[in-house]
């Protein structure tokens, strides 16, 4: 289930240069690259000819060029030039993609060019902000886009698979949790107050003795998780809003399918504690890194089993309450887009959908 009429990352500013990247995107094949100014191109990664992925070419000025004949095709999916004949077929296209750069990375609309509205792009602002120090990475997840979403509203877990980092066992054990779900958000926030930091907390906060500790866990859809973390020593006043003497930190996520079962996983961590201080964003940044890539284990562990065996039985468990509200938001989208979509081709049928 992917949603199209929606913005996603689809690299971080850093990889799109004047050599083509080959990126799959909701299973579709893209390719990117910078024209002479600098902005982003995006387009269709296959060449009408024969069908050769461009990415295989180079860029020509503004023109990206097939390795295979040689096809020429403009920033706007064009072909411009054929060699060896005049006459360009008028179906000599390909589809190209309507993109934004913004917070160090290049967003992608995959629907209908016509919607795509950067305004509805999300805020990442601590990704640019002087005020923040951040750091972040791409993983590539051999696994459902799902799995992540899920796994991040769902913070029970950093008790069992980061014991070393950033959980311990009052996350999962003395957490006061509340989720609210709007049409298109879910907000899980969770305190702990008055328990022992975990380790990355005690490294980046120099916490000696108990903490109040706060987890605001943002969704909107498709994919989008920014988590304001931090905490305070206790008695400090961070339930009643007065954050100080503590450590203050945004974990800042977009997930991106690649395809039903691969994930491009882009995401940062974010500080306003000594923000130019490039050591403790390196510290910050490694001691997460360290927790996500035990994620990744348990999410490709998830999906060898969910591949094996399709039909086992799941059950839910009270944790599962934001990750739940947003699937259900996701699947109401997913509805709606499909209505829309039928109602512009009626030849539609119900799971397919039409290239805008």
């Amino acid at each position: 289930m992917f949603l199209y009429n929606q913005w996603y990352v689809a690299a971080w500013s850093t990889e799109v240069t004047r050599t083509p990247l080959a990126r799959t995107l909701l299973n579709e094949p893209v390719v990117l690259f910078r024209t002479e100014a600098g902005e982003i191109a995006a387009m269709e990664n296959r060449c009408p000819h024969r069908r050769v992925p461009l990415s295989g070419g180079k860029v020509i000025g503004d023109i990206l060029q097939c390795p295979y004949h040689g096809l020429q095709f403009n920033v706007d999916g064009a072909c411009v030039r054929v060699p060896g004949q005049e006459m360009i077929p008028p179906t000599a296209c390909v589809r190209t993609y309507p993109t934004e750069e913004r917070y160090q990375w290049v967003w992608i609309w995959m629907g209908d060019a016509a919607k795509a509205d950067p305004d509805l792009i999300p805020d990442y602002h601590w990704m640019t902000d002087d005020e923040w120090g951040a750091k972040g990475a791409l993983f590539h997840v051999k696994a459902n886009w799902q799995l992540i979403v899920d796994n991040l509203l769902d913070l029970t877990h950093l008790a069992f698979v980061h014991e070393t980092t950033i959980g311990n066992a009052a996350v999962a054990e003395n957490a006061a949790v509340k989720v609210t779900r709007k049409p298109n958000n879910v907000l899980v926030s969770r305190w702990v107050i008055d328990k022992p930091a975990p380790p990355t907390y005690v490294k980046a906060g120099g916490f000696t003795g108990p903490v109040d500790r706060w987890q605001f866990i943002d969704f909107t859809p498709p994919s989008f998780l920014r988590l304001h973390v931090g905490a305070t020593p206790t008695g400090t006043g961070a339930p009643e809003g007065t954050f100080v003497d503590g450590i203050n930190m945004r974990n800042l996520n977009c997930i991106t399918p690649e395809t039903e079962n691969t994930t491009h996983y882009f995401w940062a961590q974010a500080h306003d504690f000594d923000p130019k201080n490039q050591t403790v964003t390196d510290m910050v940044f490694e001691q997460v890194k360290i927790a996500f890539l035990e994620d990744v284990d348990i999410f490709e562990a998830q999906q060898r089993s969910i591949d094996a065996h399709p039909d086992a039985k799941q059950i839910d468990i009270n944790a599962d309450s934001g990750g739940i509200q947003a699937r259900k938001i996701l699947e109401r989208l997913h509805v709606e887009e499909l209505a829309e979509l039928a109602q512009a081709e009626p030849k539609v049928a119900a799971g397919q959908r039409v290239i805008g």
